[in-house]
């Protein structure tokens, strides 16, 4: 299966977010992607009011997205925010496409390093996964990163890859957690892991210092079952499209069985 990483940095406009994600998957179908990944909060970015800009799943952003999914027939996984109790919202990832229509609400939440998400986000509880093609795919974001026990879910699931779109945070040591915790994950649960994030909003910047909101860093990248890098994006906007080859799962699988192996 060809998948597509659309890092992009998002603004403060859903409008002009939507026009850049329908440009992001339409150069996607255009070197044969059948799966175009968006990073989270591709509908708006960190820092802005969430509220207001929420949206239901059948809403004008959703169907824009349906829309372009539709035009090109590519699976499209891109981020955005729903209504949720409470006056917050959820932080959640639509999936669209040929016999997909799905959508993931980010379970774990990130009160880290200073930042509260639980304060305006409310969290989900359901592990999803989604098919592509006849590939099993689950989904994942951004925080879920620091917890295995979702990916493996995602393999328990029948998953032979996991996607992940993130707003990774910048600040001290936070790039070099990036790299280590996307190829951790791949290896604990030997799946493919697409793990796409934001642009960074000024490539030039130094990741170590951090910003007020998660905004990302970029380094998007894709890792092997067997936790190695197979391909990855620098800090700017960029689309990288590469093949996966769910075989190779299998293969990966039968040398370190380390789902069978479990004992917890």
């Amino acid at each position: 299966m060809r998948i597509a990483l659309c890092q992009m940095t998002a603004s403060t406009d859903p409008k002009e977010n939507l026009a850049a994600v329908q440009d992001h998957v339409r150069r996607a179908a255009r070197e044969g992607a059948r799966l175009a990944v968006l990073p989270e909060a591709a509908m708006v970015r960190f820092g802005a009011p969430l509220g207001t800009v929420a949206e239901p799943l059948d809403g004008p952003w959703a169907e824009g997205v349906r829309s372009v999914a539709r035009e090109t027939g590519v699976t499209v996984v891109a981020g955005m925010f729903t209504p949720a109790a409470e006056g917050r919202v959820a932080n959640t990832l639509l999936a669209t496409g040929p016999e997909v229509e799905d959508s993931y609400d980010k379970i774990h939440l990130y009160d880290a390093f200073g930042f509260r998400e639980s304060d305006t986000v409310a969290p989900g509880s359901r592990v999803v996964t989604i098919d592509v093609d006849g590939v099993r795919v689950g989904l994942a974001t951004c925080y879920d990163l620091r917890f295995p026990e979702l990916f493996r879910a995602h393999a328990d699931a029948g998953a032979t890859v996991s996607v992940l779109p993130a707003a990774w945070a910048a600040g001290p040591g936070k790039r070099a957690q990036w790299d280590l915790l996307v190829r951790a994950r791949a290896l604990d649960a030997t799946v493919w892991l697409a793990a796409v994030d934001q642009a960074a909003p000024d490539p030039q910047a130094d990741p170590e210092v951090p910003t007020q909101a998660p905004t990302g860093v970029g380094h998007s990248a894709l890792i092997g079952p067997d936790g190695t890098v197979r391909a990855q994006l620098g800090s700017a906007t960029e689309l990288l499209v590469a093949d996966v080859d769910t075989e190779e799962t299998d293969r990966v699988r039968r040398a370190v069985a380390v789902l069978d192996n479990r004992r917890l």
